[in-house]
């Protein structure tokens, strides 16, 4: 008794050995599938790998400690942390009251006989092979097995005495440097020995150096303040290692005591969300994903994953047609020797189902042979070390099964197709009359309505965007569904074609069976890159509208705030050597206490400078109030949007700039008014008789003079801030010439000359630099430039003005490559599929005389008529989601823009406006290049001769 089991095994035979013959077909049908599922599979595994078990985690960040304990700054109050140790807040709320602050003495709530090893890391300016470099300092005793994990050694051994350090291996890179070679730190000239380099599992691009504690840091830090200079930061945390470890409940009692704990009992078995108090405070819940986040992120990925597959199955489908038409004759012979339809169906089913076992196979051995070959470089690119190789076996076969159901899915539609055949007529080769179904087009044109509305409604109501993708998902598909009437409608354009063309369009529309699905793939490829395109081109203008220019075209700045301006005369000297520079303005800062003191500097000596505005020029909405409080309450929101619309002393400053100086207030010369592309007489005028020239008019008194206010004593100073009061301190008051009108500036509101600051009383240090240039720099000048600067060791504020740079070029540029080997690649198989079809035309035209090229010259049409047709579909299907993700966000903006007017905080001037554009330039490439290219292809790859047949008997 033969049953279904027998009828299938031999089907799935035939299908294998027909798979067999047709190498190149199947070959093509196996890598369209294989690569998508090689590249999830390997990504899953990828992913899997870097994902850290706790346990991992534990190791990397405590190495063998049972804890980590670190001040959080907060002066020893209690505190609230999570269980990962990573957010913390002081327990009370504290309202208006001042915020607690201070160190806390971490030594104190060690338990007894606990075992601690200190961590302490700051910064230093090292000294390479190249110059200087910034470079994280870390003390901890690398030996000691309790920090087993943290770091892992490559090479020689962790230091052993004072005077030794190891790098790690990015950094011996960086610098040039190498185990054996000696280095040392500007301001402290000690010599240290390199013994060794290692790798941190979880930095592996980070430049950094590892000394035992107490030999670096501390003496280093002294150098530097005995040299007048802010001493750098130490930050420290302390490895404690404690038999039964820490408890969640010992965790939560030191946290009493004001400090923070990463405890790895804690990591391991984390407690519930409801026995953490700091998850049940206003504002720090847990921040992990919402159930309505997680929803729309699965609907996201199964949208892609739906689309990915439809585009699979589009480009694979015809591929299965081509192999049930060349085994016409042998699927007639099995209904000639008394098999049914189903089996016929059973027999191309078949081949997607051989098709697509062995897609999952391979795609999934190619995934986990290139993961483990790739994964230096992987880890390289992630800058992490994996943990453990990770293989979810639930989730590799899962997405193999993808493959086995999208061979299936291509294979549907070619199968129905061949059971349909009469008998005769798959032994005769003739193809009867085929009539397009009526009630697609009909769903397809439903589904466009519908898609297109559920779009226009999640684009002009709904701020979510999960709604239009949803519905230009739907739309497509019914643009899918219509596409075997709209390749009817283009066949009438063939009566004003040339011989050729109209050949292969009548055929296209004749035989839509095949046609419609290679056009549908084409149509979805082209759709997707012309939403990402127009999205990108219409936020490319948003972006260009919006850019303000930091400095005249061309034209360079350069700020050095670091060690009292050390390098500026060296910046200064690299910007003039490297680029082609046409007028230098050297500038300095005012400073106060001494020279090279840093704003806001707490070393002792130094201030900070101010420069005043008149209490009748300031604006209400900012002024001080005494007592303190936000003075804007006192306004109602309309008052606030006509001060900020009418009253010129709460006119924000439009004018950008790297400058980050009090005031704006720069000490140079005139050069920097030509610079800044500034053309006054009077200014330069003013500069020469000893002025400050303004540029704002709120700084100028109702004297015509600038106040300048030097604060020595800043404590005092932040106490009268707070109280609403002018600060202490002297006040220089210098003549001032207000430039007229409102020239763009870039940032700087006030300018004086060196000999004027000298005659207030004011101390100077070098800044930096503005330069114009003849011609905007190169790449090869940038990076020379760079180069050097990179040699000081110090941070250079660079700036070169190039104007709006589009960074989205070579993404769209992509997006266009992409699309085109999609559309060729469908058209080639639509062509394919012709070639097969038409082969007894063909040998007609060639026994009637047609010349060789014909074949070549029809194929191409065939080809180029198929991309056609995609891409002007595709084209327009692909504009409706980019429409309405532009339209979300301007609805978004505008939500927000409402709620600023409605405080008081926005005038009509700040309107937000998203503008949409239509990247003309690709659909122009698409509509001519793709076709074009898949055209000339097709007729390359075309045998122009075919062997002669006797026509079959009829």
């Amino acid at each position: 008794m033969k049953t279904w089991f027998h009828s299938w095994r031999a089907a799935i035979r035939i299908a294998r050995r027909d798979a067999w013959r047709s190498k190149g077909r199947s070959a093509l049908v196996l890598a369209m599938i294989a690569l998508p599922i090689m590249g999830v599979s390997a990504f899953d595994l990828t992913f899997r790998s870097s994902e850290l078990s706790p346990a991992e985690r534990a190791d990397r960040t405590i190495g063998a400690a049972d804890a980590r304990f670190q001040d959080p700054g907060y002066g020893g109050v209690p505190i609230f942390q999570d269980p990962q140790g990573e957010m913390n807040t002081p327990a009370k709320d504290y309202g208006d009251s001042p915020w607690p602050s201070g160190s806390t003495d971490v030594t104190k709530t060690f338990p007894a006989g606990s075992t601690v090893l200190t961590d302490s890391t700051g910064t230093a300016k090292l000294t390479t092979a190249h110059g200087l470099l910034s470079t994280e300092v870390r003390e901890l005793k690398a030996a000691d097995p309790v920090s087993r994990g943290i770091m892992t050694l490559l090479e020689g051994r962790f230091p052993e005495k004072n005077d030794e350090v190891v790098a790690t291996s990015h950094f011996l890179e960086t610098s040039g440097l190498k185990v054996g070679s000696t280095l040392s730190a500007r301001n402290f000239e000690r010599p240290y020995r390199i013994v060794g380099s290692y790798e941190i599992p979880d930095a592996l691009k980070a430049d950094q150096v590892n000394a035992l504690p107490g030999a670096f840091l501390a003496p280093y830090a002294k150098a530097v303040e005995k040299a007048g200079l802010q001493k750098p930061g130490i930050s420290t945390t302390y490895l404690v290692r404690m038999s039964g470890g820490f408890t969640w409940n010992m965790v939560q009692e030191i946290n009493t005591k004001g400090v923070v704990v990463t405890s790895r009992a804690v990591l391991l078995n984390p407690p519930a969300k409801s026995e953490v108090p700091l998850y049940q405070k206003d504002g720090w819940g847990d921040y992990t994903s919402s159930p309505a986040a997680d929803a729309a992120a699965l609907a996201a990925v199964g949208t892609v994953v739906g689309l990915a597959m439809l585009e699979i199955c589009l480009l694979a489908g015809p591929a299965f047609a081509v192999g049930a038409r060349r085994s016409r004759r042998q699927l007639g012979l099995v209904g000639a020797n008394g098999g049914a339809r189903s089996h016929i169906r059973a027999i191309v089913l078949s081949g997607g189902l051989v098709i697509g076992v062995a897609a999952a196979v391979i795609g999934t051995i190619l995934a986990l042979v290139l993961t483990l070959a790739l994964q230096p470089v992987l880890e390289d690119v992630m800058g992490q070390r994996f943990g453990a190789f990770d293989i979810r076996p639930l989730e590799i076969l899962g997405i193999a099964l993808l493959a086995v159901v999208t061979g299936l899915l291509a294979a549907i539609v070619p199968a129905i197709t061949a059971s349909r055949q009469t008998v005769l007529a798959s032994l005769t080769g003739r193809r009867g009359i085929r009539r397009s179904s009526r009630v697609l087009p009909l769903i397809g044109l439903a589904a466009v309505l519908i898609g297109g509305a559920i779009a226009l409604f999640g684009s002009m109501v709904s701020e979510q965007f999960v709604i239009v993708a949803g519905g230009s998902a739907i739309a497509e598909l019914g643009v899918v569904a219509m596409t075997p009437a709209l390749v009817g409608l283009f066949g009438r354009s063939g009566r004003w074609l040339p011989l050729s063309p109209r050949l292969a369009l009548r055929d296209a529309v004749r035989n839509r069976g095949r046609t419609a699905p290679a056009v549908a793939a084409v149509l979805a490829a082209v759709a997707g890159t012309v939403a990402v395109s127009t999205y990108m081109a219409s936020s490319e203008a948003q972006h260009r509208a919006e850019y303000q220019a930091q400095l005249p075209y061309g034209a360079v700045s350069a700020f050095v705030m670091e060690e009292g301006g050390r390098d500026v005369p060296a910046v200064r000297e690299a910007v003039q050597r490297f680029l082609p520079v046409d007028v230098r303005a050297d500038v300095e800062r005012v400073t106060v206490g001494k020279p090279g003191c840093e704003p806001w500097s707490t070393v002792p000596g130094c201030g900070r400078y101010e420069v005043v505005i008149p209490p009748a020029h300031e604006c209400p909405l900012y002024a001080s109030v005494p007592g303190g409080g936000d003075p804007s309450e006192r306004f109602t929101p309309e008052q606030r949007r006509k001060m900020l619309a009418d009253d010129w002393r709460c006119e924000q400053s439009s004018n950008p700039g790297g400058l980050y100086v009090d005031g704006g207030l720069l000490v140079g010369d005139a050069k920097l008014l030509t610079v800044l592309g500034i053309e006054d007489a009077g200014a330069v005028k003013a500069l020469a008789e000893g002025k400050i020239v303004s540029f704002s008019r709120a700084q100028i008194d109702k004297n015509g003079t600038i106040g300048i206010r030097q604060i020595t004593d800043t404590v005092a100073a932040d106490k009268a801030m707070e109280q609403g009061r002018p600060a202490p301190g002297k006040v220089s008051s210098v003549p001032a010439y207000r430039v007229p009108g409102s020239p763009q500036t870039y940032g700087v509101r006030a300018l004086m000359t060196p000999a004027t600051a000298k005659a207030a009383g004011l101390i100077t240090t070098p800044f930096g630099v503005y330069a114009s240039t003849d011609r905007l720099p190169d790449s090869e000048a940038r990076q020379r430039l760079d180069g050097e600067l990179v040699k000081l060791g110090s941070s250079v504020e660079l700036h070169v003005e190039e104007g709006f740079v589009n960074d989205n070029s070579i993404i769209l540029l992509s997006l266009a490559v992409f699309a085109g080997l999609v559309t060729i690649g469908a058209a080639g198989i639509a062509t394919g599929l012709a070639q097969a079809d038409a082969e007894a035309d063909l040998k007609t035209l060639a026994a009637v005389g047609a010349p060789p090229r014909v074949r070549r010259t029809l194929s191409g049409f065939q080809c180029g008529v198929v991309a056609a047709m995609g891409v002007i579909l595709g084209s327009g299907a692909g504009l409706l989601p980019a429409m309405g993700l532009r339209l979300t966000e301007e609805r978004q903006l505008i939500r927000y823009y409402e709620e600023s007017v409605a405080q008081g905080w926005a005038t009509a001037s700040d309107a937000p406006h998203l503008p949409i554009v239509v990247p003309w330039e690709t659909l122009a490439g698409l509509l001519v290049a793709v076709p074009l290219g898949a055209a000339l292809l097709a007729a390359l790859v075309t045998r122009s001769r075919g062997a002669l047949a006797r026509r079959a008997a009829t």
